[in-house]
This record gives structure tokens, C-alpha cells and sequence, in this order.
């Protein structure tokens, strides 16, 4: 082992296990999202009339269900895509990661409360207000380790990360928007939730342009934290190699 190895070694941690450890919480997250959903009691000698009118009554759990897996999902592929570019970790990211998570995890206890009580705007309000910390959160992490290049290559597009810096606040801004309308109409205000996994799910036109460049050049195509594909770093991509 080079000496010029065995320093890099001992002055940075890898981010394998903080990847690891990350997707197993976010499986925990997600799967606790349907136990906000109760099957209704109905007694057996009214089932037949009363069963489907009781499934129905629970179906704002259903909505707020599929919402809140498809964020999840979205913090989750944003974590995934994040780490795409960071290549080493220390105790502070680990920390930062740690919030991240905690605040994934708190998604099911806001989940259920606006499922129990949709009307609420308190619940609307909390709802919002843990979103936003998570996206704040996830933007914390992709900052320190962006700042300086201190955990990224140096060679990454500093348009890349820009881009990513934007559409990482873009959600908090729209559940800013949610918590404010909340206040005038919270039926309303549910619609803006909607509008974020609109907003991330579908790819953006600079996916395609990114995307066309990155076939014609014949280039290794990089996406960045946000979704958005980025430039090509063929020396990134000796990570492993150089190791």
C-alpha cells in the first residue's frame, strides 16, 4: 500500500456502511406508512351493508398513504443520487445524515395525523412543517459535502451542483406555500403536496437535453442529486480502480 493510500485512508471514512444503514431506515419509514391505515371493525350480522361504506370512510388514510410513500420514495432517491457523488464521508456528514433520517422516519407519526384528522389544519400544518426540516435536511447534507469539494471530486460540475442546490429547496418553497394556504383552505392546501411529487417523478427537459448530449459524445452519463443528468467525469468513475 502506497503511502499516499494510507494517508487518504486514515484522514477520510468511506460511505458504504452510512449508505447501508440509510436504506434500511428509509425501508422502516416507508413500511410503517400502512400502519397508519386500521382495517374497520364492522360486527359480522352488518357486515354485508356496513363493510364498504366503512372502507370508504377511511379512504383519506389511503390518499395520504400513496402521498407520502411517493415522497419517501422521492427522499429517497435523492439520498441515493446524492451519495452518487459524494465519495467519502466524516464524522460531521454522519451526523447530518443521522438528522436526515430522523426526520424520514417522523413522515409516518405527520402521515397519520393528517389521515386521522384531514379537516385539521394543526395537522396539515405538521405535515408541512416535517417535510420541509426533511428537505432542508437533505439540502444541509448535499451543501457540506459540495462546500470547498470537501467530500466531491473536484472535478464535478459546479453547475451540477447549483442545479441540485435549486431543486433541492424547491419542495420546502411548495410546503411553505401548502402550510400558508392551509390558513385560507386546508382542502386546498393538500393540492401543493400533490404538486411535489409532480414536480420530481417526471423527468425535467434538462434530463433529456443532459441526456442527448451524453449519447452523442458517447460520454459516461452522470445524474445528479436533483434527477438532472450532469457533466461526464470519466475520472471520477476510477473510484474503485484507484483504490
Amino acid at each position: 500500500m502506497s503511502t499516499q493510500h494510507s494517508q487518504q485512508a486514515g484522514d477520510v471514512l468511506s460511505t458504504s456502511r452510512v449508505e447501508a444503514f440509510s436504506d434500511g431506515v428509509f425501508a422502516v419509514a416507508i413500511t410503517l406508512l400502512v400502519l397508519n391505515i386500521q382495517i374497520p371493525q364492522v360486527p359480522e350480522a352488518v357486515a354485508s351493508g356496513e363493510f364498504l361504506h366503512k372502507l370508504i370512510e377511511v379512504w383519506p388514510k389511503f390518499l395520504i398513504y400513496i402521498l407520502s410513500f411517493v415522497i419517501v420514495g422521492i427522499y429517497w432517491v435523492g439520498h441515493h443520487n446524492t451519495f452518487h457523488y459524494i465519495k467519502r464521508s466524516d464524522r460531521i456528514l454522519l451526523w447530518l445524515n443521522i438528522l436526515l433520517l430522523m426526520c424520514i422516519v417522523f413522515i409516518p407519526f405527520s402521515t397519520g395525523l393528517v389521515g386521522q384528522y384531514p379537516e385539521q389544519q394543526t395537522s396539515v400544518v405538521i405535515y408541512g412543517g416535517t417535510l420541509i426540516i426533511t428537505g432542508l435536511a437533505l439540502q444541509l447534507l448535499w451543501w457540506y459535502a459540495t462546500s470547498s469539494y470537501r467530500l466531491v471530486d473536484r472535478e464535478i460540475d459546479p453547475q451540477l451542483v447549483r442545479r441540485a442546490t435549486r431543486r433541492n429547496l424547491t419542495a420546502p418553497l411548495i410546503y411553505v406555500c401548502a402550510i400558508g394556504i392551509s390558513f385560507l383552505s386546508v382542502e386546498a392546501s393538500l393540492v401543493f403536496f400533490i404538486l411535489v411529487p409532480v414536480y420530481y417523478i417526471f423527468p425535467s427537459r434538462i434530463d433529456w437535453h443532459w441526456g442527448q448530449r451524453r449519447i452523442s459524445r458517447g460520454d459516461e452519463v452522470r445524474v445528479s442529486p436533483d434527477g438532472d443528468a450532469g457533466l461526464s467525469e470519466r475520472a471520477i468513475s476510477s473510484k474503485h480502480d484507484a483504490s
